[in-house]
């Protein structure tokens, strides 16, 4: 693989933004967890579920779970995934 993506089952994304300036923009706490995260999330992905978690009046913490619980959704369905 001629790309630092990893050897995944899960579709790419081609991206019409700046994925830095995407970053630099989000909330503290979310770039924290980004840096940390297991997959390569992109900023625009990781604020849609940030702001519609705002929405519904979940905390910052309350939100990074979420986020959490998505990563590991999608981890399960990764085909390439260690067992």
């Amino acid at each position: 693989m001629s790309q630092n993506l990893g050897d995944t089952s899960l579709r790419r994304k081609r991206r019409s933004v700046d994925p830095m300036h995407a970053y630099d923009a989000l909330p503290s706490p979310l770039r924290a967890w980004l840096s940390q995260a297991a997959l390569p999330w992109s900023p625009t992905s990781a604020r849609k579920i940030w702001k519609r978690a705002q929405a519904k009046g979940l905390s910052a913490d309350e939100t990074l779970d979420l986020l959490c619980q998505v990563e590991t959704n999608t981890l399960a369905r990764d085909k390439h995934a260690i067992r």
